[in-house]
């Protein structure tokens, strides 16, 4: 019979003594526990201090008036509190009547604009990740790198292209072929007026003209429901590699047991992969949110009122804004523009931050999950 040499150290002795009876093990196990611990604080408290202090200084600085703004002795706490600051912000970026009542139109459209776009893309980007993940077709890998061109190539290059498109929006002329200017043309002449722009496509044909679609949001939601909307190719590639970490003993499961391909799709795919999904959708809504480049090309202030297309040319009303006489700018002062600047972001980010409070568990749960397991 073997003997046993564990020491038994005892629950009920104190601290120093237990560390004793283990050779001094105890105390260099509760060391590295508070080191890491302290360490852990530190890195969390650095992280939070860079999120949180740009809003608190901002937030500081909207309640200042203009004269503390060039106080060296004013660091962070306002000498001469105001609030007036936030009614000029909102009267420059449509969210106040100047010298009425408040409508808040800006921050409404950019809502209505941001969770419908973002619907379409999440529909759209879904439904190709899926057929990416689980199906096989011609020049799949072909398709698949064009996904990922879309996430490598800017949409600036593209920005011409897409104001000639939307501007003189004609179904890209597939009624050419068989269109009044295909008479006495061969095929290939045919083929080649689908590009150069001679042909007579589908709406000119029963319109008269093509259609200006430039200054309409359904310019922007036929490029989200066709995958060329904004980051639609990281949507693309995050489900689709979300789809291909599920077993597909699932899928074949439901066929066994009569399921078609869309009913398995929605019944057995689809509720496995919500998570990832409110995160693809929470992405969009917030690059949508704070959009400027599209928004600029297909929504202009002249047609709907967004609060990123507002707080961009705020400069450029200020000049006539703090003016006595309308007709005539004047110079306002740097430090004046950033001050109504910084407020501006404040006001954009603080639906953001409500946002994530409210959806965080899903949020972290689509990170922390890894596919589902047979």
């Amino acid at each position: 019979m073997s003997k046993n040499n564990t020491v038994f150290i005892g629950k009920n002795k104190n601290f120093w003594d237990r560390n004793r009876r283990s050779g001094g093990y105890l105390v260099k196990k509760r060391s590295v526990q508070i080191t890491i611990s302290v360490v852990r604080a530190l890195l969390m408290f650095g992280l939070c201090f860079m999120i949180i202090q740009p809003l608190l200084t901002r937030f500081s600085m909207g309640l200042m008036q203009e004269q503390d703004l060039y106080d060296s002795t004013i660091i962070l706490l306002p000498r001469h509190v105001t609030l007036d600051n936030y009614r000029i912000v909102a009267e420059l970026t449509d969210l106040k009547t100047i010298g009425g009542g408040w409508h808040f139109n800006a921050l409404l459209n950019t809502l209505w604009v941001s969770i419908l776009s973002s619907a379409f893309q999440i529909v759209s980007t879904t439904l190709v990740a899926y057929g990416f993940a689980r199906y096989r077709f011609p020049l799949k890998n072909f398709w698949f790198a064009c996904v990922i061109a879309v996430i490598i190539i800017p949409p600036q290059t593209i920005q011409s292209a897409l104001y000639m498109n939307f501007a003189n929006f004609d179904v890209l002329k597939i009624f050419t072929l068989f269109g009044a200017n295909a008479e006495g043309l061969t095929f290939w002449q045919r083929v080649l007026s689908l590009f150069d722009g001679t042909g007579t496509g589908l709406i000119a044909l029963l319109g008269g003209s093509p259609l200006n679609l430039r200054s309409s949001i359904a310019a922007y939601l036929i490029m989200c429901i066709t995958c060329m909307g904004l980051k639609d190719g990281l949507y693309i590639y995050m489900m689709r590699q979300y789809f291909q970490g599920i077993p597909t003993s699932l899928e074949e499961a439901a066929y066994v047991d009569g399921c078609g391909t869309m009913h398995t799709f929605v019944k057995i795919m689809l509720p496995d992969a919500l998570p990832t999904i409110a995160s693809c959708f929470l992405f969009s809504f917030v690059w949508q949110w704070t959009d400027i480049f599209y928004a600029r090309l297909f929504l202009p202030s002249s047609s709907i009122s967004l609060y990123s297309t507002q707080m961009s040319s705020m400069v450029t009303r200020m000049s006539r804004y703090f003016s006595a006489d309308a007709s005539v700018a004047v110079v306002v002062p740097n430090g004046r523009q950033q001050q109504l600047i910084s407020i501006a972001v404040l006001i954009c980010s603080i639906p953001l931050v409500i946002l994530y409070l409210f959806t965080q568990r899903t949020f972290v749960e689509s990170l922390a999950m890894s596919g589902s397991k047979e």
